[in-house]
């Protein structure tokens, strides 16, 4: 049995009306990444100086010694970017969310006190802003707990948000067992709030973005002018906003730092943007736990069930053993296969039967055939179908035939499996009475090869239908 853990199913075609506050078409949430005094430099007891996320093309870290113009790059953030950003927002009362690194705010007390006098919200951004891919899993819990005690310290209250950023593969189990958070971050997998399972709860995700993010001014082929940036948000914008018109509202997510959105050749497309979304009705500017609130209250998490793909072997074949008629052998194969979140519907658990069902022999799938009763036939009468044969005939009248249907029926029943051997199959739900003896008359004339393919995959479309009754879509 093999399990795969990653989610890439989401919710589909059909995601959740996000009933944002005043109908809102689409909710937008700022981000500013508070990071400088936060990097890696030996002064905080790093063994080497940062290389991410600067002017410095190509930047390599130096171990053993201070970078000085990457640190003075740093402290133009703090020193001059941060305060041109919170002009710009406070200047025009849109809330924004920080994603404070916690050694970041304890050398900040200046920009702390501006960013909670503006009401912002300040989320944790981890302890240090350095790379945790490598970092033992113990070390990295020790971290976040680090992190949230020291913001405590100098916010005046843990924090309700999480980001990591430069996270490793356990980071979100990790910060979802220590902190108790309102919602993590450290995501990129969809434009609304979805939740995880981590161990016994269900964690709120608020999905964060790389792409609307001034960072990609400090990577190959990013922007290069500030011109190129607000083009990509405008165009993000521009896109929800028609999504959320049509009924389908969604969050854009925009994400800033100081020392790179905060520099005078991008701070005006910055601000044209803004004025571009400020120009529109029913829009949402929310900090991330506005967000996070507004989810919890408006679609609150499920009562837990088990899902398919972790159920064991006895419950699966217990719950879909019946679906490919008297053929309990496809969920029992299907259970060993590659399942995961994917499978946990209708369609997911679907094509894991049907995979089965495909690749079984000639004979086998032939006995799942005949395992099918005559569509009115001997069987009906004598009221020893399943339970799901039974009420999916009497969707299409079958159990209220006239004499001269039910004479109809019989002849073709028995025409046909004499030429085929094995009965008539078709998934009357589709169908009605008319259509059905239109389709029988019809088929009747097929080759045997051909009839074969029909009737296996009129099999699965019963098996369809029969799992969209039991799982959700």
């Amino acid at each position: 049995m093999k399990r795969y853990p990653r989610d890439m199913q989401g919710y589909g075609a059909t995601p959740p009306d996000a009933q944002w506050p005043g109908g809102a078409r689409i909710a937008v949430q700022i981000v500013v990444n508070f990071e400088e005094g936060g990097e890696n430099c030996i002064l905080h007891g790093d063994p080497a100086s940062e290389a991410f996320l600067s002017e410095i093309v190509g930047a390599a870290a130096w171990p053993g010694q201070r970078h000085w113009n990457m640190e003075s790059i740093y402290e133009y953030g703090a020193r001059a970017g941060f305060w041109r950003l919170h002009r710009l927002f406070t200047g025009r009362g849109i809330p924004v969310t920080v994603f404070g690194v916690a050694t970041a705010l304890a050398r900040a007390p200046a920009q702390l006190e501006a960013m909670q006098e503006a009401g912002w919200e300040i989320a944790s951004h981890g302890l240090k802003w350095i790379e945790h891919k490598d970092m033992p899993e113990e070390e990295e819990r020790a971290q976040i707990r680090a992190a949230i005690r020291l913001h405590a310290e100098v916010t005046g209250a843990p924090p309700r948000g999480w980001y990591t950023g430069r996270c490793s593969v356990n980071t979100l189990r990790l910060a979802a067992e220590e902190g108790a958070f309102d919602y993590i971050a450290d995501s990129y997998a969809d434009d609304l709030p979805y939740r995880v399972r981590v161990a016994d709860r269900d964690q709120l995700i608020v999905p964060y973005t790389l792409d609307a993010n001034d960072m990609r001014f400090a990577t190959p082929q990013g922007f290069n002018a500030g011109d190129q940036f607000f083009a990509y948000l405008r165009d993000s914008f521009d896109a929800l906003y028609a999504e959320g018109a049509a009924g389908r509202p969604k969050m854009l997510s925009i994400g800033l730092h100081c020392r790179l959105a905060g520099r005078p050749g991008r701070i005006m497309a910055l601000q044209r943007f803004l004025d571009h979304a400020l120009a529109h009705d029913d829009v949402w500017f929310a900090r991330r736990i506005d967000i996070a609130e507004h989810w919890q209250a408006t679609h609150p998490a499920p009562a837990r069930a088990t899902r398919p793909s972790e159920m064991d072997r006895a419950a699966f074949v217990a719950a879909f053993g019946g679906v490919f008629e008297h053929s309990p052998w496809i969920a029992d194969r299907a259970h060993a296969l590659e399942l995961g979140p994917a499978h946990d519907s209708a369609a997911g658990v679907h094509n894991a039967l049907a995979r089965v069902f495909r690749s079984a022999s000639p004979k086998e799938r032939l006995g799942v055939l005949t395992a099918h009763p005559d569509l009115a036939g001997k069987l009906a009468a004598a009221r020893r179908l399943t339970a799901e044969s039974t009420a999916e005939q009497a969707s299409a009248g079958l159990d209220a035939l006239t004499d001269t249907e039910r004479a109809s029926f019989e002849r073709l029943n028995t025409a046909y499996v004499e030429k085929f051997g094995f009965p008539f199959i078709i998934a009357v739900r589709d169908h009605d009475k008319t259509s059905i003896l239109a389709a029988f008359e019809r088929r009747i004339a097929n080759d045997r090869e051909t009839e074969f393919a029909e009737a296996c995959r009129q099999v699965e479309r019963i098996a369809r239908l029969r799992l969209s009754e039991k799982l959700p879509e």
